[in-house]
């Protein structure tokens, strides 16, 4: 059980049409009634306008948050996203593991991939780009992908706190941390 209650259904009118806009129907997860019931907290966390598409594919956006939620070790945010969305973005076994236990050159990542892997790990260690990073990101992404990637590992960052600190239960059918490199 979180350590903050999540709200139970029946949800406010209000509420349920946020959480029908955001999970299309699905029931809302534990994080988003947790914040739900935060009122400040969840109007704060929706205008962060970063649950949607954005100028990022699908792909890269999902190895951000992946990596992101992986190096704050959030298996629930982590287990969400790949349950849901790695499919969709063609990441393969190796991939999704590696999100969790490889370098940012490993081998089954494009170049570019492995440019927006490195600006991730860096900006979790540093909070910064140094010019090479940024160099790297720049020839592969543009001005507004860049600006993505860097609120989208702010928010996920944030996210991974929330989860964290309030101790969520995974969600039933999210993913789990892979338990070694392989």
């Amino acid at each position: 059980m979180s350590r903050i209650a999540p709200l139970e259904p029946p949800y406010d009118p209000a509420i349920q049409g946020q959480f029908d806009r955001i999970m299309r129907g699905a029931p809302p997860l534990v994080l988003f009634r947790v914040v739900a019931g935060q009122p400040r907290a969840w109007e704060k966390f929706r205008a962060g306008s970063l649950l949607d598409r954005g100028p990022l594919s699908l792909r890269e956006r999902e190895i951000v948050i992946d990596r992101t939620c992986a190096l704050t070790a959030c298996e629930y945010e982590w287990g969400v996203h790949v349950a849901t969305f790695a499919g969709l973005a063609q990441l393969t076994d190796a991939q999704v593991r590696a999100t969790v236990h490889g370098a940012a050159d490993a081998p089954c990542w494009s170049e570019g991939e492995k440019s927006l892997i490195a600006a991730v790990d860096a900006l979790h260690v540093s909070a910064t780009l140094n010019d090479a990073e940024f160099t790297a990101l720049s020839a592969h992404y543009d001005d507004a992908q860049i600006f993505e990637i860097i609120l989208l590992c702010g928010f996920y960052r944030t996210v991974s706190y929330l989860a964290n600190a309030l101790d969520l239960p995974l969600e039933e059918k999210a993913a789990r941390f892979p338990t070694s490199a392989k």
